[in-house]
């Protein structure tokens, strides 16, 4: 019975993934074929991650759909998609803004463009609506204060300091690799020039203060991290998990990249109408209030009405003075695809 309401559902739902911008006759029927398949599967979407976990709250609540996250990076995703194929797992992912275009180029992903998809910038977003960032982050210092008595406020501190600094992995996590970019700009560099950057983590290898840890909040929680270079929305939930007088999170001062994650949906999903209604959610206003209660800055920020008590978690916004956002996509992604070869040659090789 549930086969033939699904083959039914799927039907007049088909033209979601064509159709400019979902109406409501098509969100109706997308909520039913979703609700038939009943089950929605994520990678890379952890409850403790931007507050995904109230999100899968709310769908289970409103739609009845189960929840399972398999926690990986955004390689990581995208090759778990190419690799399954029919035999697919996962149905959603989340992953950094550069590995969007990849994931598409690599034929992965389905597209589906939500009923908001006008509110959503031009620069954030797939045109064939394949990827869309739900959210933005930009790189900040996460200073544990009990280990580290002279906390750093820009990347110039780094060079002087005496204690270790964890960047994370830079094959395959987003947020090192924007890491590494935020290091470069604040050092004169750019998206085709991440020469300041390598440099600044090479200097730190040869001095035997970089750590391979990867800055999470079990890292975090053993006193493994004495400075890790985090997105500022994890930064500030590692904070409030563990203890907030115990860290203290900041914008460094001589500048920093903004950039974001998408939600891909996996072309081969066995729950996509599930996907779809999730992507919905996550890009409506309540599903972006979740996501600002984990401290990520929603990407329809300037449509929403934040709630005070979520608007004064976040960082003081004269912090965010020399954010910038990636200028140039074509020169980051051929220079993020570059990167791992790079930090290998600039910085592991100098590791003590």
């Amino acid at each position: 019975m549930k086969q033939l309401l699904l083959a039914s559902l799927l039907g007049s739902t088909i033209a979601l993934a064509t159709s400019a911008m979902a109406n409501e006759t098509d969100l109706k029927a997308l909520e039913q074929a979703a609700r038939a398949e009943g089950a929605v599967n994520s990678v890379g979407m952890p409850d403790s991650w931007a507050n995904w976990k109230d999100t899968w709250v709310d769908l289970a609540k409103l739609y009845n759909l189960k929840h399972m996250d398999t926690d990986m990076s955004s390689a990581q995703e995208i090759a778990k998609f190419a690799a399954e194929k029919d035999n697919a797992s996962a149905d959603i992912g989340d992953v950094g803004a550069a590995f969007g275009p990849i994931a598409v180029q690599q034929g992965v992903t389905q597209p589906y463009k939500p009923s908001t998809w006008a509110q959503i910038p031009d620069w954030a977003k797939d045109q064939d609506g394949h990827w869309m960032l739900a959210y933005t982050g930009s790189i900040a210092f996460i200073v544990n204060k009990q280990l580290v008595k002279d906390v750093p406020h820009s990347w110039a501190d780094l060079k002087t300091g005496s204690y270790k600094v964890a960047a994370g992995d830079v094959s395959t996590a987003a947020q090192a690799v924007n890491g590494v970019l935020a290091a470069s700009i604040a050092m004169g560099g750019n998206e085709s020039n991440i020469k300041p950057g390598l440099e600044l983590f090479g200097d730190l290898a040869k001095q035997g203060r970089l750590s391979l840890a990867n800055p999470t909040i079990q890292t975090l929680e053993k006193g493994e991290v004495e400075v890790g270079v985090v997105w500022d929305f994890n930064g500030l939930s590692y904070r409030d998990q563990i203890d907030p007088s115990r860290f203290e999170v900041l914008i460094p001062s001589d500048g920093s990249v903004i950039s974001g994650y998408s939600t891909i949906i996996n072309k081969f999903a066995k729950n996509p109408n599930a996907a779809k209604l999730a992507r919905e959610y996550i890009l409506s206003d309540a599903g972006q209030i979740n996501l600002a209660k984990g401290n990520a800055r929603p990407i329809r920020a300037e449509h929403l009405t934040l709630p005070a008590e979520v608007q004064a978690k976040l960082l003081p916004q004269e912090q965010y003075a020399k954010v910038q956002p990636i200028k140039d996509a074509a020169a980051w992604e051929a220079t993020s695809k570059a990167l791992p070869r790079m930090w290998q040659e600039h910085v592991i090789i100098h590791m003590q």
